[in-house]
């Protein structure tokens, strides 16, 4: 191995042992890795260093002189660096050793980290609290390519049968057209979302508050497999790691993060849906939501960041590209097959929006045509000439307008007048 090549597998080790002794988004680890970079982070970690121990004739130049961080002008600082390398040093017997960090790849999972080519660039958004590095499983080998086009779909875990065919259906429609579905793995609006984007033959990321290895929920094993399969299985925290309440809120940002735009469907006033919305907002991320019935719960987040954060209001693929591009799209792009309507997904049709075979025939009417039609009436009949004055045409245009219709089925003739044909005929 090169030179270099030993150097990149030195700072990915240390990255790696990072992800095992520190939660994501410890401002503190944060801060020393900026001071010194991930190998003399990890340096000064297994070394124990602290406050009181620090001098300039003990320490090695290995570890780089203390910055910021480090000065302990103050009490409280002190004691607050003391207890975090005690904090990080507690989880080293966890840290696995360089043979078998290796070894991870033989089980299809590798880490990415920010040096690398496929690092993902919208997780420099989060400045320091980007990740250490990101572990993945699963077929894409490109992160960043497949982030440059993305965008997040979440909502409830809860979700009813309508914001699961309103998730799987966007999904599939935006998957097709060449943009990668990113969403969290869990049941709900997350696993529709995901299925959606399998269904469109498109890319699909999950983003896990766990181990990649580790599929959860349970009944997700199957789905996060395909999910690895077509895109790819993604984490802060390492292999074996197990999902906590805080580990979901602060996976999150990373969701947020990797996107274009976020898109909520079905979210409560308490759903970790708004964290993730929350995210996309302060990120500066095109933020959406689907609108729902005024009297679902579950909607109720979504219509709070539309009125309160000016969330923007879709309800199509069209328009979350839209959203997320600027520009309504000129040519659509190949569509996914369109997902059958489940029985229990309610739905209601204004009869004033359905198009009849006399819609379609109107359309393709002139304006005398059209004005000959309007006058016609319903019951009775009209002469040419009754027709004329009403129509404000002549009678040979009307003539020539009545034969049209008739062609159309629109008119019929009866008793020397001329009528509407009826809708009971025309069917």
């Amino acid at each position: 191995m090169s030179a270099q090549g030993s150097a990149e597998r030195e700072e990915a080790v240390a990255r790696a042992t990072l992800t095992y002794l520190a939660e994501p988004g410890d401002g503190r680890l944060a801060s020393l890795v900026a001071d010194r970079g991930a190998i003399g982070a990890v340096r000064a970690i297994r070394a124990g260093w602290s406050p009181e121990r620090w001098s300039p004739e003990r320490w090695s130049p290995e570890h780089g002189e203390p910055g910021a961080l480090w000065d302990t002008s103050d009490d409280p600082r002190r004691a607050a660096v003391r207890r975090a390398v005690e904090r990080w040093r507690a989880r080293l017997a966890d840290v696995p050793d360089p043979v078998d960090l290796a070894g991870l790849r033989e089980r299809g999972i590798r880490l990415v980290c920010p040096a690398d080519a496929e690092w993902p660039a919208g997780l420099a958004s989060l400045a320091g609290d980007q990740p250490y590095a990101l572990w993945a499983r699963g077929s894409l080998r490109d992160l960043g390519v497949a982030c440059q086009r993305s965008v997040a779909i979440v909502g409830s875990r809860a979700a009813t049968a309508y914001g699961g065919y309103v998730a799987a259906e966007l999904a599939a429609s935006v998957a097709a057209q060449g943009w990668t579905v990113v969403s969290g793995g869990a049941y709900g609006i997350d696993g529709a979302a995901h299925r959606g984007a399998l269904a469109g033959r498109g890319n699909t990321i999950a983003v896990m508050a766990c181990g990649v290895d580790r599929p959860y929920p349970a009944g997700h094993a199957e789905l996060l497999d395909d999910v690895a399969a077509a895109g790819a299985v993604i984490s802060e925290w390492p292999p074996g790691r197990s999902p906590t309440r805080l580990r979901f809120l602060v996976r999150n940002r990373v969701i947020a993060a990797l996107t274009s735009g976020t898109v909520v469907i079905e979210a409560g006033q308490r759903s970790g849906a708004l964290n993730t919305a929350r995210h996309a907002r302060d990120l500066g991320r095109t933020l959406m939501a689907v609108p729902g019935p005024v009297t679902s719960d579950l909607s109720a987040g979504c219509h709070s960041i539309i009125r309160n954060w000016q969330a923007t209001l879709v309800t199509s693929a069209p328009e979350v590209i839209e959203g997320l591009t600027g520009t309504k799209p000129d040519c659509p792009g190949p569509a996914a097959p369109r997902l059958p309507v489940p029985d229990d997904v309610p739905v209601a049709r204004s009869p004033r929006d359905q198009v009849t075979a006399e819609d379609r025939a109107r359309a393709t009417l002139d304006a005398d045509a059209t004005a000959v039609l309007d006058a016609l009436p319903a019951r009775g009949r009209l002469s040419t000439d009754e027709i004329a004055v009403r129509a404000g045409l002549h009678p040979r245009v009307v003539l020539a307008s009545l034969a049209i219709l008739r062609v159309h089925g629109l008119a019929e003739r009866v008793d020397g007048g001329w009528r509407l044909r009826r809708v009971a005929d025309n069917a």
